[in-house]
């Protein structure tokens, strides 16, 4: 009765997951970097015009400061030529949106036409990759705020200054990355290898126990990191995908190495010195010698520890085999590129109908901003762009989160606005709360726009001073801008409510499993065909992904545990398009019987996504051309069956 009674006063699962959150630690140097980068621009417009007086100075700062904000969110943890290429989309497309908001002004029907058009078009963009995924919401978020915010200043000078804030926080990103040493994937992963040699070193001996538990940790660390990393990026990441396939590739190697352990053989010298040569190329340095080591004899443990390393030299010693064979794929070709960017976005059906609701969404938005009597009528805008983000998330616990969050914020700034005087006080309010911003992003969408709210409230009331009624009236066009979200974005679409990663995963192996038929078995016009329609069910799971991925953590979070089988996938698929031009090339035909063992193997992965089974340890054997394929099927066999048991996010 007891029982009962709690699981009745308990709150609803959904609600549950709206609200829950793990707590990050604190990224001490990203706060430091919020902190200096975003507030600088106005600061310094204060200090040359002597106040918060003059129009034009503020104006300038303010600008300053927007392109500071947008260039300093715009960076996440990863290799430094992401994070730049991340600033470069979000200060392109937040330019390419001042310029836009100034054909978005007054009343009519070309406005309506601008924000639509402009909407369709971040959809499109934002299914490409992950850089321009986040140009495409700065691309929404800044037309909206040109759309709103007046300044004496022409329009070439407010761009001007919106890049120059933007140089400056780029250059504070510089500067942290140069004291920075390591990549923390990168490093996450490196460690997994230097456990593995130090295992093997420590074989036979009263160490090997406590390598065995360390190298435990430091796996499960480089998962957890990687994958974390992933749900926190908004589109496809090439540097993400390449450490899961190392990771993934690094399992027969681990086995090797604890079954060496657990015998107590003593491991081969040159296998401790090749895994820690594996570790130090995956930080980014180059192996010695591109071949990997040649196969040995003795003990089975041993030729085990032998043939891991084999496997991942293979991965990590060859650019195109690290990039999944990127010269097989038929995306090497500038007319496969074009293809593959089509079936991304217009040949996409889920790509196509987001884009038909941002827009809509965005239109709606626009036609509120027009006839509804509200003070700040683009918030309304703005709250549209930010909960419909363009990268195909949940829309209804955006919305929830968003709502809820900016109540909390909207409070927050007034307090602060109703406190402070305005002078210096608001550039210091300014600093604190971007200060906290990258904590809060780590933690919940929700708690970032508790934070991220009160910075724009301070921001634009020094642009714009507002009266005491400013409070309810932005309160007011943030519900204006989650109801129409969840009218128009949400509830008329009702095949959006859930995102069918279980059946895309088995929609993928299924296309798999006729792409290996037709690759040995058909016409090159068979084969050509089915490869397409291999690549296309890739990129619709991707698709798929990407609306788990960009919803609030815990969805997210759980969602990515099958990442790595997709990565896997992926590379299966590059294996048997290898095969394919291996055999053009020559090399003999492989042996009907093993493609139809390998097919077996294929479609028992369509079976473990329906009914997860246990892990086994059987392998397929294959030999020539059917070898890798046969590794990489036999990997994904087993990622398939590890991440079945936790696939509540693929729902």
């Amino acid at each position: 009765m007891a029982e009962r009674r709690e699981r009745a006063l308990r709150a609803p699962a959904w609600l549950e997951e709206l609200v829950r959150t793990t707590p990050p630690p604190v990224p001490w140097r990203d706060v430091a970097r919020f902190a200096v980068a975003i507030p600088a621009p106005l600061a310094l417009a204060v200090a040359v015009t002597g106040g918060l007086d003059s129009a034009a100075g503020l104006g300038a700062g303010v600008f300053g400061t927007m392109g500071a904000l947008a260039a300093t969110l715009a960076p996440q943890p990863g290799p430094l030529r992401d994070r730049l290429r991340r600033i470069a989309a979000a200060t392109f497309f937040g330019m390419l949106g001042l310029l836009a908001g100034q054909y978005a002004t007054g009343g009519g029907w070309e406005p309506v036409v601008v924000i639509a058009v402009l909407s369709a078009a971040a959809a499109l963009i934002s299914a490409v990759n992950a850089a321009l995924s986040l140009g495409a919401l700065q691309l929404l978020i800044y037309t909206a705020l040109a759309s709103g915010l007046l300044t004496p200043l022409p329009p070439a000078a407010e761009v001007g200054f919106f890049l120059g804030g933007a140089a400056w926080a780029t250059l504070i990103t510089l500067v942290q990355a140069g004291t920075e040493q390591l990549d923390p994937d990168r490093a996450a992963v490196a460690t997994v290898f230097t456990r593995i040699a130090e295992l093997l070193a420590a074989a036979g001996s009263e160490r090997a126990p406590d390598a065995r538990r360390e190298l435990t940790t430091a796996l499960n660390a480089a998962y957890d990191r990687v994958i974390r990393s992933r749900s926190r990026s908004a589109g496809r990441t090439r540097e993400l995908s390449e450490l899961a396939g190392v990771l993934n590739a690094a399992a027969p190697l681990v086995e090797g190495a604890v079954a060496a352990a657990r015998a107590g053989v003593p491991a081969d010298p040159h296998d401790i010195t090749a895994v820690h040569a594996l570790a130090a190329a995956v930080t980014g340095g180059e192996l010695t010698d591109r071949r990997p080591p040649p196969l040995t004899e003795g003990h089975p443990a041993v030729r085990a520890v032998r043939h891991g390393v084999r496997l991942v030299w293979n991965v990590v010693g060859d650019p195109e085999e690290r990039a999944s064979a990127a010269a097989a794929r038929p995306a090497s070709s500038l007319r496969a590129r074009v293809r593959d960017l089509a079936d991304r976005t217009v040949a996409s059906a889920d790509t196509r109908a987001f884009a038909v609701r941002l827009s809509l969404c965005m239109t709606v938005a626009e036609i509120a901003r027009q006839y509804l009597p509200i003070e700040r009528p683009y918030w309304v805008l703005l709250t549209v762009a930010i909960v419909l983000k363009p990268d195909f998330g949940s829309v209804f616990t955006r919305a929830v989160q968003r709502g809820a969050g900016t109540l909390l914020g909207v409070l927050i700034g007034s307090a602060l606005l109703a406190a402070l005087p305005r002078n210096g006080w608001v550039i210091v309010a300014l600093a604190l709360s971007a200060a906290v911003l990258p904590w809060a992003r780590n933690a919940n969408f929700g708690l970032f726009s508790v934070f991220q709210t009160p910075l724009i409230i301070l921001l634009l009331d020094v642009a714009i001073p507002g009266g005491p009624g400013l409070v309810g009236a932005r309160l007011l066009d943030t519900l204006i801008g989650c109801a129409i979200v969840l009218v128009f974005g949400y509830l008329l679409w009702p095949q959006t409510w859930r995102a069918p990663l279980d059946e895309a995963l088995r929609d993928a192996a299924l296309a798999l499993d006729a792409f290996v038929e037709a690759a040995f078995t058909g016409s090159p016009a068979e084969r050509r065909r089915a490869r397409r329609r291999n690549y296309r069910a890739l990129t619709e799971l991707q698709t798929q992904l990407q609306r788990r991925l960009a919803e609030p953590p815990p969805i997210s979070t759980r969602a990515a545990a099958w990442w790595p089988v997709i990565v896997q996938l992926e590379r299966t698929s590059d294996a048997v398009t290898e095969a394919v031009i291996a055999t053009r090339g020559g090399e003999p035909a492989p042996d009907l019987a093993q493609v139809a063992v390998l097919r077996r193997a294929i479609r028992s992965l369509e079976g473990d996504v329906r009914a997860p089974r246990a892990p086994d340890d059987a392998e397929l054997h294959a030999e020539g051309v059917l070898a890798p394929v046969a590794r990489e099927v036999d990997t994904a066999r087993r990622l398939v069956r590890e991440a079945a048991p936790g696939r509540r996010g693929g729902h």
